[in-house]
């Protein structure tokens, strides 16, 4: 027996991340308006959403974490992935590294070059520093009084200081402020915490909208497919709680649930490439090839270096004073390592100088760990992570059967173009670069990961980014914004699903190509600009 949620309502957003928090925001500032918003998640009444570096326990919790996997990715050599996603009000939001980062101006001229007109970067511009309350103030870059905090990090470290001396060195810049546009150089993440404590989407967009009697939060919802009648979608099926609930809209239907969300959605749905939901036994409401393909997420790949005579997390961690003094110090003033973000320095540089742009981001962090959920390291060591900012390769998402429970299919196809490779050979050699600097000779850093025993060919450093390589939780690009004209289109610059009408997206699966950095502000500002379309086109 399937329930119908009562109230007849004029939006129905799916999924509470980070898009969905502002969308839902903006969409209910209209009184007229009646939202209903869904989320997989429960509430973020965790003491570990909060505090900065609650991260490393949020991650790979189930209470926090969708605990995805990837397929084995060949060019990680055979390498699977755990593939974290926030399941929380907030999203990722809410367990990410809290780095608030633009990408380039470059990117949105792109997406504005591709044919997308209103999204070129003095487009979206506005709409970034609509979002934003920042320590800097109003400037032509930024703005005050918006959802979302940005503040200076509350902590430096003598061994990254050291790292920044020595990417100077080499030439690389150094700025004060990675999002005015181009992002090349040296400086320390601004992050979105407030005096200290995490400012996730939930905290800045969607909590401060609940008061309002025209926003309901429903949570511990699974999302089961969209109500389709006369090409048009008229609401949404989940679960909750063990039974079927049916929730209908007389305007529009809001995908917010992200590339894996999102897709999982549209195939359950129907709307996907035939020949993958034919098998599952899902009847073909629209075939849309393009729904589930041209995912394109950042790999980091994360060296590692031994070093003596200055202090990193790692010695701290183990030292049982300082341990202590890590939480005294935080609960007294909201200082300390419990504040820091996953990567403090960044270093915005070229793999090689024949490059127009920046395309390789170093997250540097003061500490070392196999990977997250394991201990840190008993030694002091640095990690130095390298991205390629702009990948070639494409992967995709799709159901593994029609199953609500059952986790899709995810296969990035990390390092499968001859491109991506050079690249990442050329990053492992920045890296070892920088390492080499006068500035750190003092601290005697020895290569650990990948190792010494690494050659420096092309084949042998191709094959160590596939040994270290990781996931830098930045999947994009499933259901692509496009012109008419591209067949693998989802959805148009207005953000409609193309073939189905009152039904839009509004996430990160909608870019047709990845931002050069950390994608959880550009999913913001997407957020904001879909919401002004929305409220636009309804007049």
């Amino acid at each position: 027996m399937t329930k119908q949620i009562d109230g007849d309502f004029d939006y129905i957003v799916v999924g509470a991340g980070t898009a969905g928090c502002v969308v839902a925001n903006r969409l209910s500032a209209n009184p007229k308006n009646r939202v209903l918003i869904l989320e997989a998640g429960g509430r973020d009444n965790w003491i570990w959403f909060h505090i900065p570096v609650g991260y490393l326990f949020a991650i790979g919790n189930p209470r926090a974490d969708w605990m995805f996997k990837t397929q084995p990715e060949p060019g990680l050599n055979g390498r699977a992935l755990s593939y974290p996603r926030g399941k929380v009000i907030g999203g990722s939001s809410a367990i990410n590294a809290m780095i608030s980062m633009r990408g380039q101006a470059a990117d949105y001229d792109h997406w504005r070059q591709l044919g997308l007109n209103g999204w070129g970067w003095d487009d979206v511009l506005p709409a970034f520093k609509k979002l934003e309350d920042h320590f800097l103030g109003d400037s032509e870059h930024h703005a005050t009084g918006g959802g979302f905090r940005i503040e200076a990090p509350r902590l430096s470290w003598k061994v990254l200081d050291a790292v920044a001396d020595a990417a100077s060195e080499m030439g690389i810049p150094r700025t004060a402020d990675f999002n005015t546009g181009d992002n090349e150089g040296i400086g320390y993440f601004h992050v979105n915490q407030k005096r200290g404590r995490r400012w996730s989407a939930a905290r800045g967009f969607l909590k401060p909208a609940l008061n309002r009697p025209n926003l309901r939060l429903e949570t511990h919802v699974l999302v089961d497919r969209l109500l389709i009648e006369n090409g048009r979608a008229v609401g949404i099926r989940f679960r909750q709680n063990g039974e079927t609930v049916e929730a209908r809209t007389r305007g529009e239907v809001i995908l917010c649930g992200g590339s894996i969300g999102s897709t999982q959605v549209l195939h359950r749905s129907g709307i996907g490439p035939r020949e993958w939901l034919a098998p599952l036994g899902i009847d073909t409401v629209l075939d849309s090839p393009g729904v589930g393909r041209n995912l394109q997420d950042h790999l980091q790949q994360r060296a590692i270096y031994k070093v003596e005579g200055i202090r990193t997390l790692n010695e701290t961690y183990y030292n049982l004073f300082r341990r202590g003094w890590m939480g005294v110090d935080y609960a007294l003033r909201r200082r300390g390592p419990l504040t820091m973000a996953p990567s403090q320095l960044g270093i915005f540089t070229r793999s090689n100088p024949h490059k127009d742009r920046a395309n390789i981001q170093f997250h540097v962090q003061p500490l070392s760990l196999d990977k997250f959920g394991d201990p840190l390291h008993r030694f002091p060591a640095i990690t130095i992570s390298a991205c390629n900012l702009r990948p070639t390769s494409r992967g995709f998402i799709k159901l593994k059967s029609a199953e609500l429970d059952d986790a899709p299919l995810i296969a990035p196809h990390y390092l499968s173009t001859d491109e991506d490779r050079e690249v990442a050979a050329d990053a492992i050699r920045v890296t070892r670069r920088l390492m080499k600097q006068p500035a750190l000779a003092p601290y005697r850093p020895v290569e650990y990961l990948p190792g010494p025993s690494v050659g420096d060919d092309d084949a042998s450093l191709a094959k160590a980014a596939g040994d270290i390589g990781t996931t830098i939780f930045h999947p994009v690009g499933t259901a692509k914004m496009g012109t008419a004209t591209d067949p693998m289109a989802v959805v148009d610059e207005r953000l409609r699903l193309r073939g189905i009408e009152r039904l839009r997206v509004v996430d990160a699966s909608i870019m047709p190509t990845i931002t050069s950095g950390n994608t959880n502000t550009p999913t913001a500002m997407i957020a904001e600009m879909g919401s002004a379309m929305i409220l636009a086109d309804a007049g």
